[in-house]
């Protein structure tokens, strides 16, 4: 008997309805700041459907109402896109979105992205609004990894193709118009998932893994050994992109942050995939024998520093846990920052899954054990009322807990990774990919 694919089963099992709780209940104490909305996306196929692989899955939302001290509301919606109803994704009609990567607020939208597509529009309530491509001038794919720079409110994002251009920076104003596009100069058809900012530039990844009509897992990208790991920086005023070769071949899949130092290099940290993890964690998206216990298991944290004076790179290992899905508090994102945190999988000497915060001044390491049976999401930032330093806030990560058949949200401290609040959610949420926390707007005086 065939095995169950993993991206539909343990943690990944999909649920099959649509459901909404009010007034959760809350073991500890919600601080009061903690006022808007906590939305997560994940794939979720629906009743009947295995997708060929992970990344074809439905897009499902998942949210969490915070007010007051209190979890208001929980509630799970598919995005309702022509590729929830059977319209098959062709690469040319880029409305036929699984909208099911992330999901970002900004200009007064929430928008649901997933990198091959356009962006798709829900309500607060998680309702489907619509296809959104900015008043017509996003003509191209988005990438579900845009960044909002915390000083302007700018939006920078991209789209990239297999075929030329490969690649197409953009730049919407804090209101949401698009203010800026170009064809980035000198990328190749590298799968290209995510990117970063600095004040002062932005930093683009062409991995080995490049586009391939031969792969037949369904994913057309393919890992290449004669293909260098390329780091872009481009300057944010305007001019050619330099781009960086790599001497040890790897493959980006998330990014930390990026910023300039004193010394006027850029600076890039990230989860590092050499080939052996890379092709462990593909054969976990794409179901085929060989996939570890886990989807990301064997990338380790690595600082790039690239130095424009002398044209040169520089590669160093930050720690060897295995770990992904990297964030920051987004205050700090384009400038130099202390911490980071991530998901740690087994491996590495780690025995189940952790929530993990990095000190990259001191090199120390914190992690917090969620348990047997028990998997962490995406650990999401938010600020602590009248906090001043970087890790003044709190982490929002919701647990998938097999042994109980549920699942809650955490609310942990930045500090420490102590437990401050656990909200009770009505049903088990399958584990995810990516969410923010998106705080109410401040009332106007």
């Amino acid at each position: 008997m065939a095995l169950e694919k993993p991206y539909i089963s343990g943690h990944f099992t999909p649920v099959t309805d649509e459901v909404t709780g009010h007034e959760l209940k809350v073991r500890g104490t919600l601080p009061p700041e903690l006022d808007g909305r906590y939305f997560r996306n994940g794939h979720n196929p629906k009743p009947g459907v295995t997708p060929t692989h992970w990344f074809r899955g439905d897009g499902m939302i998942h949210g969490v109402r915070l007010a007051g001290g209190r979890a208001e509301w929980y509630r799970n919606r598919w995005v309702r896109t022509p590729f929830l109803d059977g319209v098959p994704f062709t690469g040319t009609e880029l409305d036929v979105s699984a909208a099911a990567t992330n999901i970002i607020f900004h200009g007064g939208r929430y928008l649901a992205l997933q990198e091959a597509n356009l962006p798709w529009e829900v309500s607060a309530e998680l309702d489907t609004i619509g296809v959104y491509d900015f008043g017509g001038k996003l003509t191209s794919a988005m990438t579900a990894h845009p960044k909002e720079d915390p000083e302007t409110g700018e939006l920078h994002f991209f789209g990239y193709s297999p075929f030329p251009p490969y690649l197409t920076y953009y730049v919407a104003d804090a209101s949401g118009a698009i203010v800026r596009s170009e064809v980035v100069e000198g990328s190749g058809p590298s799968l290209m998932h995510d990117f970063a900012i600095t004040r002062e530039h932005v930093v683009f990844v062409n991995a080995p893994v490049v586009f391939d009509h031969a792969e037949q897992s369904g994913i057309p990208y393919r890992w290449h050994d004669d293909v260098p790991l390329r780091i872009g920086v481009m300057p944010r005023a305007g001019g050619a992109t330099t781009w960086f070769e790599v001497a040890d071949q790897a493959a980006l899949l998330h990014v930390a942050n990026a910023y300039t130092d004193a010394q006027g290099r850029i600076v890039l940290e990230a989860p590092r995939f050499d080939r052996s993890a890379w092709e462990t964690s593909w054969k976990w998206w794409v179901g085929a024998p060989g996939y570890g216990d886990s989807p990301d298991a064997g990338s380790t944290f690595h600082r790039w520093t690239m130095d424009p004076a002398t044209g040169k790179v520089t590669d160093e290992a930050l720690n060897d846990l295995v770990t992904e899905f990297p964030s920051i508090n987004d205050a700090h994102t384009g400038s130099a920052n202390r911490y980071s945190y991530a998901i740690g999988f087994p491996g590495a000497g780690l025995s189940g899954y952790h929530t993990v915060k990095f000190d990259t001044l001191s090199g120390r390491e914190t992690l917090l054990s969620h348990g047997e049976g028990r998997m962490p999401g995406e650990a999401v930032f938010a600020p602590a009322a009248g906090g001043s330093a970087e890790d003044d806030g709190y982490l929002l990560t919701i647990v998938s807990d097999l042994k109980a058949d549920a699942s809650e949200l955490l609310v942990l401290d930045a500090r420490d990774l102590t437990t401050v609040a656990a909200v009770e959610l009505p049903r088990r949420v399958p584990a995810g990919i990516h969410g923010h926390w998106i705080a109410d707007p401040e009332p106007q005086a």
